[in-house]
């Protein structure tokens, strides 16, 4: 239990009505998982208001309401606090319910287009493997320490941050590296937060279904520089995108950089490139990596950039970073026994679609031949998708299109969209197969020995959304299994 002017010591109360001096049981701003003493925060959301809930929610058991209009009828046994933004003080309430975590913990958070769940998966690999205590909030899962916490969102909502953070306090961690998608910071889902470190990956066209114009999707990356990093954080940032500057215009924090092309405080050089790994060059230390392409060695040297910051030891951080593991379902490998390479990616952006091929061009060898399989997600900014198709088609041998998650969309509409991308000369080489599983299989079928299978879109994820309910699906399963037969 929590006393309500405890909880409510930071928010802006425009006004109130009701006993500001009782205790609270819990917070919710979802108003089915409010109980009994609930403190009830009503949210005006892209698509539900959730002050149309507020009823429902006293009747539940809530005793205290947080909401940008007070009810014409209220109940005299409950406490109305009236704000200006219930979604920036849900944040500001769910930090001091749980008693401010991100002050006690060194928080880094990263945000980019891509390269954000590779980057901070392998921060926490790296400091989980040196002996410190770390958690982790990203796309593919949450962890405190080692333990794995299942994950829907990229960035959950702020009390489930919070909350994550507080068990990684109690737990002892020192660290936690966490996502930071471009929702999240234009829905305030971060709001109360303190970071140690915000780290810039780069940023290209995405996400334009949600944020309509690419200058919004820019300002709202820019939000966590701005607005989360205080004179005694860190901003670290690749300068390789010429966007990057942008983002720490207006920051009161330190700034330090990285970059494979331009001058920056951690510089990189690719050396050598193999189907098995990278030789990078970081400030003229040479070190070997498991992680294959130009996208990979940026990620790398984010990491390091990072790990040297917040105290990393360099002669040890060089040994570690040669041992650290590929993300699943990033240019995860698969072998077949006849030599043929299934590569798993979760590229689903025209940009990541790229780095990837132009990776394999570049290692494909002349008796090689490349099979790209790609889809493009429903409900979804629709200008990729004839993007996709084109790009699949100017770095492959062989293209298959086929459906990704179609959610509440027809994978025939989908598919339309796609073809359009493709070149008049091209389309002898382009085959639809709108089932994921029967393109799959056809894509390792159709493989000569050596020959390499791109299989993009959906990487780590185990499920496929059609008409919103999500079925089993893993790309890898499919492939592994066709491979056996």
């Amino acid at each position: 239990m929590k006393e309500l002017t405890q909880i409510l010591t930071e928010i802006n109360i425009l006004s109130h009505k009701g006993n500001l001096n009782k205790n609270i049981a819990s917070v919710h701003s979802d108003s089915r998982k409010v109980q009994e003493n609930s403190l009830f925060v009503a949210i005006k959301g892209l698509t539900v208001d959730g002050h149309k809930f507020i009823k429902g929610a006293v009747e539940k058991g809530a005793t205290a309401i947080v909401c940008e209009s007070i009810p014409e009828k209220i109940n005299k046994h409950v406490t109305y606090i009236k704000v200006k933004d219930s979604a920036k003080e849900l944040g500001r309430i769910a930090a001091r319910f749980y008693g401010n975590p991100s002050k006690k913990i060194k928080l880094v958070g990263i945000t980019g287009t891509n390269g954000k769940t590779t980057t901070a998966t392998l921060l926490h690999q790296l400091f989980i493997q040196n002996g410190h205590k770390a958690g982790l909030i990203s796309t593919i899962a949450n962890y405190i320490n080692e333990k794995r916490v299942s994950t829907k969102f990229t960035t959950p909502d702020a009390l489930k941050t919070n909350e994550l953070l507080k068990e990684m306090v109690d737990q002892g961690c020192e660290y936690a590296f966490m996502e930071v998608s471009s929702h999240a910071l234009k829905q305030k889902r971060i709001s109360g937060l303190r970071f140690e470190m915000a780290l810039f990956t780069n940023i290209t066209h995405e996400h334009l279904d949600y944020h309509k114009t690419f200058n919004d999707y820019i300002q709202s990356k820019k939000l966590l520089f701005d607005n989360y990093l205080d004179k005694n954080s860190t901003a670290l940032i690749n300068t390789d995108d010429r966007n990057a500057r942008i983002m720490t215009q207006n920051t009161r924090a330190q700034t330090n950089t990285f970059a494979l092309k331009s001058q920056a405080d951690f510089k990189g050089k690719i050396i050598e490139k193999h189907m098995d790994g990278t030789l990078l060059s970081i400030n003229n230390n040479e070190v070997w990596t498991q992680f294959i392409g130009q996208f990979n060695a940026y990620n790398i040297l984010g990491v390091y950039a990072a790990a040297r910051l917040l105290g990393y030891e360099k002669e040890k951080l060089l040994v570690d970073i040669s041992s650290l593991k590929p993300v699943d379902g990033r240019f995860e490998t698969i072998y077949s026994k006849d030599n043929k390479t299934a590569i798993v990616d979760y590229a689903h952006s025209p940009d990541a679609l790229e780095n990837v091929l132009e990776t394999i061009n570049e290692l494909q060898k002349e008796n090689q031949e490349v099979i790209t399989l790609i889809g493009a997600g429903g409900d979804r900014d629709k200008t990729k998708r004839p993007q996709m198709a084109k790009i699949a088609v100017n770095y492959s041998n062989k293209v298959i299109l086929t459906s990704d998650n179609p959610r509440t969309e027809k994978p025939e509409m989908i598919l339309k969209d796609m073809k359009k991308g493709v070149p008049k000369d091209s389309k002898e080489k382009v085959v639809v197969i709108p089932d994921r599983k029967e393109a799959i299989r056809t894509a390792c079928m159709i493989a000569k020995p050596n020959d390499i299978i791109l299989v993009a879109g959906k990487g780590h994820e185990t499920y496929q959304e059609i008409n919103g309910i999500r079925h089993h699906f893993d790309d890898r399963e499919v492939i592994k299994e066709t491979f056996d037969n």
